[in-house]
């Protein structure tokens, strides 16, 4: 498609790929996915305290012209269609955070109704965990995605390593912890 496709792998490229990530990590547009509690706080970041703008971000509207989804809060069975729609808008390249425990595994909602986990739909590049994860949490997330960006690699395989991580991360299956399959968690021995 563009340059970094066409030229063969060398000095050249890896200049290019070093302006290229530097670029993308400095421009970033998110488009936010607010649905529950975690929205307020990523709302917050927003504001004047936390300002987001700081690191190249500017909330925007829509999905075409975004290439981050921040997904806050927990994912109904009904919503999750729609956020595939939202995410599939997305130019490429793209990426996804998981604000929030509910975004990340469903939290406390392990019911019929909640998408345990939004891996589940569309692939995350980071899960910030808390219930709801304060601004400065989604900031910390935002600066490792960062570094994620700019150690992306360019070139003809980048298609296909995107396509073998959305489909891992649509096969992904929860990990069960042994230890958690009792009623109150492990076991603890009482006290003397």
């Amino acid at each position: 498609m563009g340059l970094e496709e066409s030229l063969p792998s060398g000095y050249a490229l890896t200049t290019v790929e070093l302006l290229a990530g530097w670029a993308r990590k400095s421009s970033m547009f998110p488009a936010t996915f607010g649905l529950a509690c975690c929205a307020i706080e990523m709302m917050a970041t927003g504001g004047a305290r936390h300002d987001l703008a700081r690191w190249g971000m500017e909330y925007w509207r829509g999905p075409r012209q975004a290439d981050l989804l921040i997904v806050s809060g927990r994912v109904s069975q009904k919503m999750a269609p729609v956020l595939r729609r939202v995410y599939d808008q997305m130019p490429n390249p793209k990426w996804v955070i998981a604000m929030g425990v509910c975004a990340s595994s469903g939290g406390m909602f392990n019911n019929y109704a909640v998408v345990q986990g939004v891996d589940h739909i569309v692939p995350v590049d980071v899960y910030l965990p808390g219930c709801p994860p304060r601004p400065e949490m989604l900031i910390d997330a935002v600066v490792e995605l960062h570094e994620q960006v700019r150690r992306e690699p360019l070139g003809a395989h980048r298609e296909e390593a995107v396509r073998a991580a959305e489909r891992a991360a649509s096969q992904a299956r929860p990990v069960v912890d042994p230890h958690l399959d009792e009623p109150c968690g492990p076991t603890v021995p009482p006290a003397r």
